[in-house]
């Protein structure tokens, strides 16, 4: 409970300044960082074993160095919401239910939105995916 808590806490603190990391008096710029909160969470279900439909709720934040491309991320939400919820509806139960799958899925839902937003913008957009809030049933 307690790393959900801080992944939480992290978040929610990102989202309300952008952050800025130290920038050397001779080297350039450091870039400013910018997260994208995706809305509503991503509600939707997942292969069980057996007749019960098992369901999983996300909140998704898309890190961005330039906050000059979260207009293109507004642009694509609805594409990289239906990515994240093709991958997450392939996912088996022992995949959603461990620490470990589901690294896998947000790494593997990573990968796949910045492939698609490559051919869709021809440049590489996202910093990082992070899911912020991550509930089972």
């Amino acid at each position: 409970m307690k790393p959900l808590f801080f992944a939480l806490a992290l978040g929610m603190a990102a989202l309300t300044a952008p952050f800025q990391a130290a920038a050397d008096d001779e080297g350039p710029a450091a870039p400013l960082y910018t997260y994208y909160t995706l809305e509503p969470d991503i509600t939707t279900n997942y292969v069980t074993q057996g007749k019960k439909l098992g369901y999983l709720r996300l909140q998704v934040d898309l890190m961005v160095a330039d906050p000059s491309l979260i207009k293109e991320i507004e642009h694509h939400a609805p594409l990289i919401r239906d990515a994240i919820i093709n991958i997450i509806g392939e996912q088996p139960e022992a995949r959603i239910k461990s620490l470990a799958g589901r690294e896998e899925i947000r790494q593997a839902c990573f990968n796949k939105v910045n492939e698609l937003l490559i051919m869709e913008t021809r440049q590489r957009i996202l910093t990082e995916l992070l899911f912020t809030k991550y509930l089972y049933q």
